[in-house]
């Protein structure tokens, strides 16, 4: 059944020009949509004879081809196989399917649960810094807190938290292969107020219990059962039976096995992070940042953003954060010693051009480019950065957001900008000691 829409999709393919005459291609309910380069090079009137195509609509070069509920989702799919198949890859697209290659199963899945919360991070940040003034206006001025706009600030800083489990759930719908309202409708499901106090199997359900882990895990699922159920779903029936069961074999799995399961996993990471913090004090916060580079380095960092995210949906922000952005501090303490010792000219250069975005929270340049290369000054960085965190998990500093912006940027979105800024000075200077400490072997070939 599966070729019947790829040779169709074949079809289309051909008499719209090829893969170097399509811009984009999307499906829309029974429609598959195709935004043509140039009209000249498409025969519309041919696509309009082919068999399964009832009908072709153009206008502000797109062609819109009709085909009906399930026939062009399945074709939409294949055309954009066969799009990506054919088109010429440029140097870039090369490079990062080189890198794709090379990428181990475990990596791709952390890339990919990271991939969920990047397109969040503008939101968190800006609706972190509406909650960092409203919360100093409150400080400054308690009657502030009263008046309507204060609420009104309160609302728009807490709104990426509100509807975070539905945003998730979209996110992760999309990067697990499945329809993107459906992973919304999931989340939905699990944080639905109704929830609360309905027996179900013997237990009663609590709404939002798993946080973002149990949206992720009930959204693979959903996925998953969706991509197998229209593989077989007949095209008359698949806009009506798929979305159906999915939504209510997946409910109803997710209700009864998968949010307790998930609730118990987000409670033990919760519970994990908070026992580190508080009991472990300096220690913990010194083990954490110092161990964050080596992360950063092979890229293993990317599995805590579902930390930070289910830290912040727990609390509001996030204790974990804030501790391990101290390893960027150590990192700029560090490259700064190597910056007014070194002799090597093409070294300095290096440096002087990648510290100010170091400080800025931006630290691979400075990995890559100066730390790392000459071996010892890396393990200065993470001394440096272990002072941080140990500071910063003293004062159990919060951070409104779970990535994108640290450094000194980050100041204004923790719970505390000024304990946080000592907390950067103590790394910069750690690192900047510990590289005294330490020394590097400055490169020969001054240039």
């Amino acid at each position: 059944m599966a070729d019947i829409y790829a040779a169709l999709a074949q079809k289309i393919l051909a008499l719209c020009g090829g893969a170097a005459n399509i811009a984009q291609a999307a499906c829309c309910m029974t429609r598959l949509r195709i935004t043509l380069k140039d009209k000249n090079f498409a025969d519309l009137d041919a696509v309009k004879k082919l068999d399964m195509v009832k009908g072709v609509v153009y206008g502000a070069r797109q062609a819109q081809i009709i085909l009906g509920a399930g026939v062009a989702a399945k074709t939409a799919a294949a055309f954009n196989a066969l799009l990506a198949a054919q088109k010429p890859q440029s140097g870039a697209a090369l490079k990062e399917q080189i890198k794709q290659k090379n990428q181990t199963p475990f990596k791709l899945a952390l890339r990919k649960l990271a991939d969920i919360f990047i397109p969040l991070i503008p939101a968190f940040i800006g609706c972190g810094l509406i909650l960092s003034v409203n919360n100093i206006l409150i400080k400054y001025n308690p009657a502030w807190a009263q008046g309507g706009l204060s609420q009104i600030f309160a609302v728009m800083g807490g709104a990426v938290n509100f509807g975070l489990s539905v945003f998730v759930g979209v996110n992760a719908a999309k990067e697990f292969g499945g329809s993107p309202v459906i992973g919304g409708v999931m989340a939905v499901i699990l944080t639905n107020p109704a929830l609360a106090g309905t027996e179900f199997l013997g237990a009663f359900l609590t709404p939002g219990r798993g946080g973002i882990i149990a949206v992720i895990m009930v959204v693979l699922a959903a996925s998953f059962l969706e991509r197998k159920i229209r593989q077989i779903m007949p095209a008359a029936l698949d806009l009506f039976l798929t979305p159906f069961l999915v939504i209510l074999i997946t409910g109803l799995f997710a209700l009864s096995v998968l949010q307790p399961l998930g609730g118990w996993i987000a409670d033990a990471v919760v519970n994990a992070v908070n026992l580190a913090v508080a009991k472990g004090g300096f220690v913990a916060g010194f083990v954490l940042a110092f161990g964050f580079l080596p992360l950063v380095m092979t890229g293993l960092h990317q599995g805590l953003v579902p930390i930070h995210a289910q830290l912040i949906a727990a609390y509001g922000y996030t204790v974990l954060f804030p501790i391990l952005a101290m390893a960027g501090a150590g990192q700029a303490g560090a490259a700064l010693y190597v910056l007014l010792k070194t002799k090597n000219k093409r070294l300095k250069k290096i440096t002087l051009s990648a510290l100010p975005v170091g400080f800025l929270g931006i630290g691979e340049p400075l990995i890559f480019g100066v730390t790392l290369p000459l071996g010892r000054p890396f393990l200065a960085a993470c001394i440096g950065g272990g002072f941080g965190g140990a500071l910063a998990a003293f004062w159990g500093i919060g951070s409104f957001t779970p990535g994108g912006i640290s450094g000194i940027p980050l100041a204004p979105l923790t719970t505390a900008a000024a304990k946080y800024l000592l907390c950067l000075a103590a790394g910069y200077i750690g690192g900047f000691a510990a590289a005294w400490l330490i020394g590097f072997e400055d490169p020969i070939d001054a240039v």
